[in-house]
């Protein structure tokens, strides 16, 4: 039985709006095939009771919305919720062994919104702990033995596998791009701030970013005008212009492997051969500093935000994730504001740069190459920390696959993984 499956959002609510699909069905559905294959891939967090809970939620959405033409945006959608997030009736582990009463809290706005568009909450995902570096058992549906990503694990592997056609993430560095990448689904990390981060537990709150996956784009559509504040469909008004788009060259684009690299010049020139104006654009070429500035931020905050937890619980953070918070402890109070307003100046540059070369959009690769072997690493955040750091929106779409990917062989590169 294949791992992966199909589930496009956008169809999927259009079909349960319309009365064609049937929420209970559906519900079931999912439950049989997280029955089937969830064992092999390990996405989702276990839930004693998980049929029977979705199918009474999935009949009560029904009987709320009894006539088609009144029901929400998402009317009987099921959707995973990574485990930083506050879920109403779930504890909250944030991918750890800590007592769970710390984490406990009003619902995250973000699943609230989602509720009152009509969605159903299928479960938790799998995060790594406190959506750093310790990688959960999550694996890709694509090729079991390689990572799917992370720090939202769980959530981009459970879409890749059809368990549920939206799930929630969070991306800190590149904890929603990369996984999407690697698991070949949509991911999309809106501007910072446009969605809420209130009842997520916190990495680094100067950078902390609400993110979605989907099978599809008009999917990912869908949900983010639900979710975002002040949605405008720009697209929508401006029918058959085609963005102007702008490869970052230089150092930045440098960091990625040869295999990642040649597999994002293919998807450029291929742009280029169906009428797309690709411009290379000199950008980023400080990104050294950077990195350095983005990572000393987070891990600051980070250390900040687990102060208490840490002291008394120290023992029982696993060893990478307490490595990034003592690193984090090192970082001078009086460092942090010139580390903050460094997201500002770069935001500034690069829509200097965007502007003076008259791009609309940029690409470039979602991490250095395809996911790597094992477990043990959800693979390089690298390609993702300037737009991060900018809190510029960003998404992924799939592309094809790297060659390594085809072969089975992946070129591993160091990093510390996490969000």
């Amino acid at each position: 039985m294949t791992l992966l499956g199909p589930a496009p959002l956008a169809g999927i609510a259009t079909a349960l709006r319309e009365g064609r699909l049937d929420p209970v069905a559906y519900a079931a559905d999912l439950c049989d095939r997280i029955d089937a294959i969830e064992p092999a891939i390990r996405s989702l967090l276990p839930e004693a009771g998980r049929r029977a809970r979705l199918l009474a939620e999935a009949a009560a959405v029904r009987a709320r919305y009894p006539d088609p033409a009144a029901r929400p945006a998402l009317f009987g959608v099921p959707v995973g919720v990574k485990d930083i997030f506050r879920v109403a009736g779930f504890a909250t582990r944030a991918g750890s062994v800590l007592p769970a009463g710390l984490f406990a809290g009003a619902e995250a706005s973000s699943v609230a919104a989602l509720r009152r568009a009509g969605a159903l909450i299928l479960g938790k995902t799998v995060t790594t702990e406190f959506a750093a570096a310790e990688p959960g058992p999550t694996r890709n549906p694509h090729q079991p033995a390689h990572t799917p990503g992370g720090s939202s694990s769980g959530s981009a592997a459970a879409v890749a596998a059809g368990l549920c056609p939206l799930a929630l993430g969070s991306q800190t560095i590149g904890s929603v791009i990369r996984p999407a990448a690697f698991c070949g689904v949509v991911g999309f990390k809106p501007s910072y701030e446009r969605v809420p981060v209130d009842g997520v537990i916190p990495y680094a709150p100067a950078v902390d970013h609400v993110g979605l996956f989907t099978q599809d784009a008009a999917g990912m559509h869908l949900a983010a005008s639900v979710l975002c504040r002040d949605w405008r469909d720009d697209l929508a008004a401006r029918p058959g212009r085609r963005p102007v788009l702008g490869v970052p060259e230089g150092a930045y684009l440098r960091q990625a492997a040869p295999d990642g690299l040649a597999a994002f010049e293919r998807q450029a020139a291929r742009l280029a051969a169906a009428g797309y104006t690709v411009r290379r654009v000199p950008a980023l070429g400080d990104i050294g500093a950077i990195n350095r500035r983005h990572t000393r931020l987070a891990y600051a905050e980070l250390a900040a935000a687990h102060r208490d937890w840490f002291a008394a619980h120290a023992g029982r953070y696993r060893p990478r994730t307490a490595a990034l918070v003592r690193a984090g402890q090192a970082v001078a109070p009086e460092e942090l504001p010139g580390l903050r307003a460094g997201r500002a100046a770069l935001r500034e540059e690069l829509e200097e740069a965007r502007a003076r070369a008259g791009v609309d959009l940029w690409i470039c690769p979602p991490a250095p190459g395809p996911a790597s072997a094992g477990l043990d690493s959800t693979g390089d955040w690298i390609m993702n920390v300037p737009w991060t750091q900018a809190g510029l929106p960003a998404l992924a779409r799939p592309a094809g696959r790297g060659r390594a990917a085809r072969r089975g062989a992946v070129r591993r590169r160091g990093g510390g993984g996490g969000r």
